[in-house]
């Protein structure tokens, strides 16, 4: 079966009749009234959002926004699981850019304001991601990059969200995705995966950023 819709099944059983209430709630702008009215479980409604579209294994951002409303931290981390071992699906681009996501997340901290204005995350999307997610910082940071992802598609690279964290003095985290992306290429040789020949490329590219302080010894 697929992982994703495993996901779903399992959140949905998860759920209490409170919170699929709640949950109906926040989609009434997304699915008619009628049909929600039908609805009896959380599978009846992600079917739905999988039907228009709006919801898949590669854009899961409408899933994570709907349990944060909830506040269940523990259907959370079956959804980070989840997005976790997505990687091995993915383009290794796409990998580097998520590993390196994961790092900004962690370490960026109250900081992802400057960074998402030097990335031209608008202060309007910045005061929505706010409002979205008052209390989680995580979050926020997570939010104002897929911002940037979705509308700078065409400049959507590790090397570009290393310059702008440069340009933002935010060198150790710089570093440390510089350092992951170094070992992660060297890893993908001594393995001989096909394609990945190009992993040494990235990190000579990605350390000739590196104008501002010295390389991390070691990892925070």
């Amino acid at each position: 079966m697929d992982p994703f819709l495993v996901l779903l099944h399992s959140v949905s059983i998860g759920l209490s009749n409170d919170e699929l209430t709640e949950l109906k709630f926040l989609c009434r702008g997304r699915v008619g009234k009628r049909k929600l009215e039908g609805m009896q479980s959380g599978l009846d409604l992600f079917n739905v959002l999988l039907e228009q579209n709006e919801l898949d294994s590669e854009h899961t951002e409408l899933l994570r926004e709907l349990l944060v409303s909830l506040r269940r931290q523990d259907l959370l981390q079956r959804l980070d699981s989840f997005e976790a071992g997505a990687p091995a699906r993915a383009p290794p681009e796409e990998r580097d850019l998520r590993a390196a996501f994961d790092i900004i997340c962690d370490n960026v901290g109250k900081d992802w304001r400057r960074l998402a204005r030097h990335l031209k995350v608008t202060d309007t999307k910045i005061d929505a991601i706010e409002e979205k997610y008052p209390r989680n910082l995580t979050e926020q940071v997570r939010e104002s990059l897929r911002v940037w992802k979705s509308t700078k598609r065409e400049d959507v690279t590790v090397s570009h969200l290393v310059r702008a964290l440069r340009a933002c003095q935010l060198n150790l985290v710089a570093d440390l995705i510089v350092e992951d992306q170094q070992a992660r290429g060297l890893e993908n040789e001594g393995e001989n995966v096909p394609g990945r020949g190009g992993g040494g490329s990235i990190a000579v590219s990605l350390t000739s950023c590196d104008s501002d302080g010295p390389a991390l010894g070691t990892p925070w």
